[in-house]
């Protein structure tokens, strides 16, 4: 089952802000993540907030129904202008995440953004994605999300071979999603992404080859490649433990992602965030970088998680309870936590490290300071961009990155 949310304190009833929050805000990119948590299967890996029919059935029947979400969701994002007022500014980017969006028909995805166009605006130049698995879409479907202003699609494909997708209960055919890319882009998407996961018990370098062959081959314009979590309480922990498939290792992971950056550069990739590369700066998801460099989006959905002006906060979980709040006019938050000026400047630390353009050292204290000068000696750091006040990783420094991260927050 998905994670459980964090502690924090209450989130009003009309979520409302703390009027800090909102100061400065147009000097910030809004942006809205709007969460589908319906899948047709869970994966064994998977501990992110979705819930397929079985786990929507009580023994009175269906606890929440797919059918009329997109109107719940339009319902928060019209909540969401009542919360920011008069927020003059317009919508940046737009991410449909999941969970399977594209289990919902297209008109609902297209309705979904129709409200945050109709409530927000978007800007001219908006960034809008949705997430899909291969399977559940068609060139039509493609077609008519297109033509209702999405601009940019993230296929999961995982891995080009039949036995890994197994092993992580991925459901479509391999080849697939490599058939997606082209319908994609005859349907005139600009930006086209593939998923990638590396580190799954049984899989070799010859495995991995062959799924970063496929992936490029198919033409997209950005690859993500995330090597496999095994979290706690997945079918795949629990396979784990009981030896039926061998623990994933960080050195094969790191084997992993050096064969994956040496075919990305080769191809014409280049990394701009850790677990990412593009073909150009078009081709950069603008979305993830909101997250990234601290802006400000509103999380719309069960469990989604937003952040406004140094406000995080996240709302209840199950659909049935979500459905149940906005139904009663009330905001589904389940909590929130107000970030300090430290709290801020660690996170800025975390995030920006991760960026191809790296994070300024004028916000280093003393001792992560100290840490820096080690890590560029030690070759982890960037000598060009340290001259230059920032600390950037290099490639040796991104295989270590959450080590370099946790010595600069000191």
């Amino acid at each position: 089952m998905p994670s459980v949310l964090p502690d924090g304190e209450n989130v009003p009833d009309d979520g409302a802000l703390p009027p800090h929050a909102l100061e400065g805000a147009g000097d910030r990119p809004l942006g809205f993540y709007l969460h589908v948590p319906y899948c047709a299967t869970r994966c064994g890996y998977c501990d992110f907030n979705t819930y397929t029919a079985s786990e929507l059935r009580g023994a009175g029947g269906v606890l929440a129904s797919r059918d009329n979400y997109a109107d719940q969701v339009a319902e928060e994002i019209r909540l969401a202008r009542k919360v920011l007022g008069d927020d003059p500014r317009p919508v940046r980017t737009v991410f449909v995440g999941g969970g399977t969006p594209t289990l919902l028909d297209a008109g609902d995805l297209v309705r979904m953004l129709g409200a945050v166009r109709d409530e927000f605006g978007l800007a001219d130049d908006a960034e809008v994605t949705t997430e899909a698995n291969p399977e559940s879409v068609n060139p039509a479907y493609l077609a008519e999300l297109r033509e209702g202003g999405f601009n940019r699609i993230s296929f999961g494909m995982q891995s080009a071979k039949q036995h890994v997708l197994k092993i992580l209960d991925r459901t479509h055919t391999p080849g697939r999603p490599e058939a997606c890319v082209a319908e994609a882009r005859a349907a005139g998407f600009e930006h086209v992404n593939l998923d990638l996961i590396y580190g799954t018990p049984g899989e070799t370098d010859d495995d991995w080859r062959a799924s970063l062959d496929a992936a490029i081959g198919a033409g997209p314009d950005h690859v993500s490649a995330y090597a496999l979590i095994v979290e706690e309480g997945t079918q795949l922990a629990r396979r784990i433990r009981r030896g039926e498939v061998p623990m994933t290792d960080d050195d094969v992971h790191a084997d992993r992602y050096l064969i994956a950056d040496a075919a990305f550069e080769e191809a014409g990739f280049s990394w701009y965030e850790v677990s990412n590369w593009a073909t150009s700066e078009a081709g950069r998801c603008l979305h993830n970088e909101l997250y990234w460099r601290g802006a400000d989006w509103w999380g719309a959905g069960p469990g989604a998680h937003s952040h406004v002006g140094g406000v995080r906060w996240w709302n209840v979980k199950h659909p049935g309870a979500y459905a149940a709040a906005l139904g009663a006019g009330k905001s589904p938050g389940a909590g929130r936590e107000l970030l300090a000026e430290e709290d801020r400047r660690v996170e800025r630390i975390l995030l920006e490290l991760r960026l191809r353009e790296g994070v300024e050292l004028s916000i280093l204290k003393p001792a992560g300071l100290a840490a820096s000068r080690k890590a560029l000696g030690d070759g982890l750091l960037d000598p060009a961009s340290y001259e230059a006040g920032r600390a950037v990783l290099t490639l040796r420094g991104r295989l270590l990155a959450d080590a370099v991260v946790r010595d600069l927050v000191d």
